[in-house]
């Protein structure tokens, strides 16, 4: 039975990072009487400390609530590119999707980029123009940068203020008048999209779940159609924003699905759920993602690894870009090579493997994956700069490029394509956005640029020359050949694994040294003299010295003649000379933080 006029609205939100996505879904929360006033706090669906923390959303994060009659599902999703997977995944699971825009910054990069996305997914958008509190907003301004973007009418934009709630009313009818309520079709076997999960330690995996056909509840046996896994269900239920079960879910709704699994592997993001033995054919639509930034995470404590492994299965369950194999190294052991979508993302790895399950871990320096074409035209994708093979062997290397779209007022276009150029980008085309008055114009500048060119410090930088009014979306382009070779990092004549990268040929030189001095002012002084060298090959391209401690071995002698001076003092000499022989340098953290933000 198709039921096109149900009382199902699914939407979600997406903007750019920091335009109010989260006030604006405490808002929702408050006004629908979802969540009372007594348990509300500031951005109530950002639930993890480090969201909290930095005020940026970095998980998707269901909520159901009721209005008027109606069952509204909203999705609040992250605004950082980094994070760009999480969006795709939530426009998978609804109908509609409200593109917030900040009235004091106006339309940005992501806005675009997430704009973009929706629009693939034939999603009906709902333009709003959030903060409209502020002094500083611009209202008039920011709407016709929206009729610009998207073609649409004056009056189809609607204005709020997240803050205090002003216009979210509208906003809550607009949903209810405009988003299609979804296609049902009960009569059919059950076929429910993955589009997030978890681990729960007692119970399994936990499915977050959009039901497209069919019903599920308690008690059914289900088949997970990618990972050819079945199990029982042991609860169903909704987000309110807590967990909440209920009987069963049916066709439209939004939920979760408690699936007892203890094998992470059997139930993947982006897999459809069906009864056992139905037959049913998978979901389409779902696009799975690609890492693009690869870094080796290794255990301080080699007994960890096991450790280190759970802790990565379960943070792949509910980070579906999350990709890891085992890696080992020479000087740092067992550990693994891990696939991520920028140096953000890693960041919040690293961070929630260190908080979440109390590990001490070393990160190499993050390289992007390279083609290798050999002499004997076999080809191979490296991910760590230990596997690049011997020059001599290497036909062509070639490496990812992205498209770039960045968004700077007009004054700053200079500085933006100087910072571009220098970092190789190849300049495509310049788009302006349309505003009345004579506020100053802002432009979106299209270049396709290297993917390691942006990896780094690029995002800094960016800010820095525009004095933090641009914004950046990229998305991957293809391979291009690229002139690099592999740059070695030594300390105390011990060659640094860890430290190893993969640069241009005519920048090694500066990336050695800029990296040997950053290495000077964050390794702690020994007993010994320290030498910290850069090498191509077996060149040393650049080098620095560490000067020994010292203590004063005379200190004790109250007289004497310069001879007994001279004796202890060549005695100590030839004693740090043998501790430069057998001396180890502990390398910290920081270290290592220092040469990635070279």
């Amino acid at each position: 039975m198709d039921n096109s006029d149900n009382k199902i609205r699914n939407f979600c939100i997406i903007a750019h990072i920091d335009h109010g996505k989260s006030t604006l879904a405490d808002r929702l929360l408050e006004i629908t009487g979802t969540v009372s006033k007594r348990e509300m706090r500031e951005q109530i669906l950002d639930q993890m400390d480090l969201e909290q923390e930095r005020g940026i959303t970095i998980k998707l994060t269901p909520a159901r609530m009721e209005w008027r009659g109606y069952e509204l599902n909203l999705i609040d999703t992250p605004g950082h590119v980094d994070f760009n997977y999480e969006v795709s995944r939530s426009l998978a699971a609804v109908e509609g999707a409200l593109l917030l825009v900040d009235a004091t910054q106006g339309v940005q990069a992501q806005t675009i980029g997430n704009l973009y996305l929706a629009l693939e997914q034939n999603l009906t958008i709902i333009p709003v123009v959030n903060k409209i509190d502020l002094p500083a907003a611009r209202v008039e301004e920011v709407s016709q940068e929206i009729i610009g973007l998207m073609g649409c009418k004056k009056e189809d934009i609607y204005l709020a203020s997240g803050k205090t709630g002003e216009g979210v009313t509208e906003i809550l009818e607009a949903i209810i008048k405009k988003v299609p309520s979804p296609t049902v079709r009960v009569g059919a076997p059950l076929r429910a999209l993955i589009f997030d999960s978890k681990y729960d330690d007692y119970r399994g995996v936990v499915a977050y779940v959009r039901i497209i056909d069919g019903q599920v509840k308690k008690g059914d046996k289900i088949f997970m159609i990618g990972a050819e896994s079945e199990s029982e269900v042991l609860e169903v239920g909704f987000f309110n924003p807590k967990m909440q079960e209920k009987k069963d879910l049916l066709a439209g709704e939004i939920g979760y699905v408690v699936t007892g699994l203890k094998n992470i592997a059997k139930c993947r993001v982006g897999d459809t759920i069906t009864l056992a033995g139905s037959g049913a054919r998978p979901l389409t639509g779902y696009k799975a993602v690609k890492p693009m930034v690869f870094a080796g995470i290794f255990a301080k404590e080699g007994h960890e690894y096991n450790d280190l492994r759970e802790a990565l299965l379960k943070l792949k369950l509910n980070d579906a870009a999350l990709t890891f194999e085992p890696e080992r190294s020479v000087a740092l052991g067992f550990g693994f090579r891990v696939g991520l979508l920028g140096l953000l993302h890693l960041e919040i790895v690293q961070e929630r493997l260190r908080r979440e399950y109390g590990l001490d871990l070393i990160v190499t320096v993050p390289s992007v994956a390279y083609k290798i074409y050999r002499n004997n035209n076999e080809e191979t994708i490296i991910k760590s700069p230990q596997d690049l093979p011997d020059p001599n062997l290497i036909k062509k290397i070639e490496e990812p490029w992205v498209a770039t779209d960045i968004v700077t007022p007009e004054g700053y276009i200079g500085n933006v394509m100087q910072l571009v150029q220098e970092k190789r980008g190849v300049y495509k085309n310049t788009e302006y956005l349309f505003s009345k008055g004579n506020v100053e114009k802002r432009a979106i500048l299209h270049y396709d640029l290297p993917l390691s060119a942006i990896l780094v410090d690029f995002y800094d930088n960016l800010k820095s020359v525009t004095s933090g009014y641009a914004s950046l979306n990229y998305e991957f382009l293809d391979y291009r050949e690229a002139e690099v070779e592999r740059l070695d990092i030594l300390v105390a004549q011990e060659p640094v694994e860890a430290l190893s990268s993969i640069v241009y040929k005519d920048a090694a030189q500066y990336v050695g040294r800029r990296v040997v001095e950053s290495l000077k002012k964050t390794l702690p002084r020994q007993m010994f003299e320290v030498k910290i060298q850069a090498a191509i090959g077996s060149k040393i391209i650049a080098s620095e010295k560490i000067p020994a401690m010292r203590k004063d071995v005379l200190a004790k002698m109250s007289g004497g003649d310069a001879t007994r001076k001279s004796k202890l003092l060549e005695k100590q000499k030839k004693g740090k000379k043998k501790m430069a022989k057998l001396g180890k340098v502990d390398i910290p953290p920081e270290a290592f933080l220092a040469v990635l933000k070279k």
